[in-house]
């Protein structure tokens, strides 16, 4: 299910965590070759993708929020 990204934080490990609208969070990362992700490492390129859909697995299978 596709769920737009509203807002950041960084996990222990300090990589980026998108919060989506569902309540569940997903990891955004920018580790080349295997995660292109080059806007996350900038203010400016993570606010440009605020709105931007990302496929949420965790609504697919019914998982409960991560965030009260």
């Amino acid at each position: 299910m596709q769920q737009p990204i509203v807002g950041y934080h960084k996990d222990e490990e300090d990589d980026w965590v998108a919060e989506l609208a569902c309540d569940h969070f997903q990891h955004v990362r920018h580790n080349p070759p295997w995660f292109c992700r080059p806007w996350v490492i900038t203010i400016e390129g993570r606010g440009a993708m605020l709105g931007f859909e990302l496929g949420c697995k965790k609504c697919d299978e019914g998982a409960p929020r991560d965030k009260g």
